[in-house]
C-alpha cells in the first residue's frame, strides 16, 4: 500500500503575502454569557476581543521581564480564559511589537543624530549672524539674531536630551514606552478632547488568529463559502468549560460556541479567495472593530511567488516618477528607445468615474508616454492611495504586455525631512514618491514582473542635456530613458555634441551682459566658478568608473547648477 503523498508546504522565503480587506456582519450570537469573564451587557464577541487585547498587553510586559513563550501561554489561559491558540497568538503579537520597536530604536537614534548635527550647524550660523549684528551695532538685527540663537539652543538641548534617552534604552536593552491604543488618542484624552470610553474601546478593538495548514486553514476564525456567499465564524473560547482532565493532566474542554455572519469581500478578490480556500491554504485573520461599530477583516494568505514573465534581454520599461504621474520609456537592450508595438493601447481604468480629465495619457510613437493624474498632487489620503493603486496597475500591465521588467529610481527622502527646512518638507510631503514606488513594486511582484531599482542621481540632468532634444521629448521622458539605460548597465559619457552645447551656453551668457553692471545677469561670479569647475571635470569624466560618473558631485552636478543659474 502506497503512503499518501505529503502536501507540499510553502517556503516563507519564496512566498508573498496576499492580503484582502473585507467587512463582516455578525448575525448569530451565543445565548449564554459568562459570569466570570463578561462585563455588564457586552456581547460575547466584545468580551473575547477585550480578553485577547488584555492578554496581549500582559504578555508584552512579561516578555520584557524575560519570561518564555511557553510559560506565558500556559499562564495566560488561566488569567484570561481564552484558549491556548488565542493566547499563543497574543504572545506572538506582543513579541512582534517588541522586535519592531527595537528595530525602530536604531533608526530613531540615527535620525536624531542627523537632526542634532544639523541643528548645531544652524546654531553656529545664528551665532555668527549675532556677532556681525553686534559689530554693526544694529539693534533690530541684534534682537532678531538673539531670538534665533535662543530658538536654536533650545532645539539643540531638546534633541540632545532625546538622543541620550534613546541611547540609554539601547545600552540597557530596553525600548521606549509603547502606548496601546495610540499615543495621539491618549494625548487627546489627557487634554479632555476625547473620552475615557473611546480610549478603552481603542485598547480592546481587535482579535487576531494565525493560520494553520493542518487544521483546515484557521481553527479560531474560519472562512467558508456556501451558495455563492462567503461567511465567517469566530470562536468564543472563554465560553468553553472544563469537563475533566486527560491522562497527562491537561484540561478537557467543551466545544466553544461561535459567532457567525456574512463576510463581504471586494468583487476583484472573491475568485482568488475561493480558489485558495479550495486548496486548503492557511490564512491569517485580524478582526478590527471600528469606532462606528463595524467589523473590518484583514485576511492574509501566504502564496507562492509567480514565475517571472519578463526578461531583461528584451530591454527595460523606464519609469520616472513625478508629483502628478509617471513618464515611461520603452527601451531595448541596446539602450535606444523602441517604438510601441503594433496593437499597443494603454489600459484605461474604468472605475474612476469622477471627471473627464482625471486620467490623461500622452503617447509618443517613438516609445515614450506620460500618464498624468492631476488629483495626485492635492487629493486626500484615501483618494490618493486609490489613485496610486490604479496607476501602479496600469504601469505593470504595460510592462506585462511588453514582456520587459520595470526600471525605477531608488529614491529616499527619509533622511532629508529631518530638520526645519519647511520649504523642502512641504514639497516632499506632497510628493507621493514612496507610495507610488511601493505600489508598483508590490503589484509587479504579484504579477511576476521584474523590477530593477537604480541610483537616481542626475537622471533628469542627463536626460535634459543628452536626450531631450535628440528625441524631441520632455525632460521627464528623457529621465525615464536614462533610468532604463542605467538599469541595463550603460555609462553616460560626455559627447562632443554635449561639449558644443556647453560652449553655446557660455557664449550666450557672455553676450547677455548689459551696459550697466549687475550681479544676477549674464556671466555672474557664480556661473564663472561653475565653468571653471567644468573645465577640470569634463576632460577626465569619460575615463572614470561608472560609480564615479554617477556620484553626486560628478560633472552632472555642475551641469545641473548651470541649468538652474542660466534660466
Amino acid at each position: 500500500m502506497k503512503k499518501p503523498k505529503k502536501k507540499a508546504t510553502i517556503n516563507p522565503d519564496e512566498s508573498i503575502k496576499y492580503t484582502v480587506c473585507g467587512e463582516w456582519f455578525p448575525e448569530s450570537f451565543p445565548a449564554r454569557r459568562s459570569l466570570r469573564w463578561g462585563r455588564g451587557g457586552e456581547d460575547p464577541l466584545a468580551t473575547e476581543m477585550r480578553l485577547f487585547c488584555s492578554c496581549q498587553r500582559w504578555a508584552f510586559n512579561r516578555l520584557q521581564e524575560g519570561r518564555s513563550r511557553e510559560e506565558l501561554k500556559r499562564e495566560g489561559q488561566k488569567l484570561f480564559g481564552i484558549n491556548s491558540r488565542f493566547c499563543d497568538d497574543a504572545v506572538l503579537k506582543a513579541k512582534a511589537i517588541i522586535e519592531s520597536q527595537r528595530g525602530l530604536l536604531a533608526l530613531e537614534i540615527e535620525e536624531t543624530e542627523t537632526k542634532l548635527a544639523r541643528a548645531r550647524k544652524k546654531l553656529g550660523w545664528a551665532e555668527k549672524d549675532l556677532g556681525k549684528a553686534v559689530e554693526a551695532n544694529d539693534p533690530v538685527k541684534i534682537e532678531k539674531a538673539e531670538r534665533a540663537v535662543h530658538g536654536r539652543k533650545a532645539r539643540v538641548k531638546r534633541l540632545k536630551t532625546k538622543l541620550d534617552e534613546l541611547k540609554t534604552h539601547q545600552n540597557n536593552g530596553t525600548i521606549p514606552t509603547v502606548v496601546f491604543g495610540g499615543r495621539s488618542l491618549w494625548k487627546r484624552v489627557c487634554r479632555g478632547r476625547a473620552t475615557k470610553e473611546e480610549w478603552r474601546n481603542a485598547r480592546q478593538d481587535r482579535l487576531y488568529a494565525r493560520g494553520d495548514e493542518t487544521k483546515g486553514g484557521n481553527p479560531n476564525i474560519k472562512i467558508s463559502y456556501r451558495s455563492g456567499e462567503f461567511a465567517l465564524s469566530v470562536t468564543i473560547s472563554h465560553l468553553s468549560e472544563q469537563t475533566g482532565t486527560d491522562s497527562r493532566g491537561r484540561p478537557v474542554m467543551t466545544r466553544a460556541p461561535r459567532v457567525e455572519g456574512k463576510l463581504w469581500l471586494p468583487e476583484k478578490h472573491r475568485l482568488k479567495v475561493w480558489e485558495l480556500l479550495l486548496l486548503g491554504t492557511p490564512y491569517t485573520v485580524e478582526l478590527i472593530r471600528g469606532r462606528d461599530g463595524r467589523y473590518r477583516v484583514h485576511i492574509s494568505f501566504a502564496i507562492t511567488a509567480p514565475e517571472p514573465v519578463t526578461s531583461p534581454s528584451r530591454g527595460y520599461l523606464g519609469m520616472d516618477t513625478n508629483p502628478d504621474g509617471v513618464a515611461l520609456a520603452n527601451v531595448n537592450y541596446f539602450g535606444q528607445p523602441e517604438p510601441w508595438p503594433e496593437g499597443f493601447t494603454v489600459p484605461h481604468p474604468k472605475a474612476l468615474h469622477k471627471f473627464a480629465g482625471e486620467f490623461q495619457v500622452t503617447v509618443q510613437p517613438n516609445g515614450f508616454l506620460y500618464i498624468k493624474i492631476p488629483e495626485l498632487a492635492y487629493s486626500r489620503g484615501y483618494r490618493r492611495t486609490y489613485l496610486i493603486g490604479v496607476l501602479a496597475k496600469v504601469v505593470v500591465d504595460i510592462a506585462k504586455f511588453l514582456g520587459k521588467p520595470i526600471a525605477l529610481e531608488d529614491l529616499d527622502f527619509g533622511k532629508d525631512r529631518l530638520d526645519t527646512d519647511r520649504k523642502f518638507n512641504r514639497i516632499a510631503a506632497n510628493f507621493p514618491f514612496k507610495k507610488i514606488i511601493e505600489a508598483v513594486m508590490r503589484r509587479a511582484f504579484k504579477e511576476g514582473i521584474g523590477v530593477e531599482p537604480v541610483w537616481p542621481a542626475h537622471t533628469s540632468t542627463i536626460g535634459y542635456y543628452k536626450y531631450m532634444e535628440r528625441y524631441g521629448v520632455i525632460v521627464h521622458h528623457a529621465a525615464a530613458l536614462v533610468i532604463a539605460r542605467r538599469a541595463i548597465g550603460f555609462r553616460e559619457c560626455i559627447t562632443s555634441e554635449l561639449k558644443q552645447k556647453i560652449r553655446v551656453i557660455k557664449e550666450k551668457l557672455n553676450q547677455k551682459v548689459d551696459s550697466l553692471p549687475g550681479e544676477g545677469r549674464g556671466m555672474t561670479r557664480k556661473v564663472k566658478r561653475l565653468f571653471k569647475r567644468l573645465e577640470g571635470k569634463i576632460p577626465i569624466h569619460n575615463g572614470l568608473t561608472r560609480f564615479k560618473q554617477e556620484s553626486f558631485y560628478s560633472v552632472w552636478h555642475e551641469l545641473m547648477q548651470l541649468v538652474l543659474s542660466s534660466r
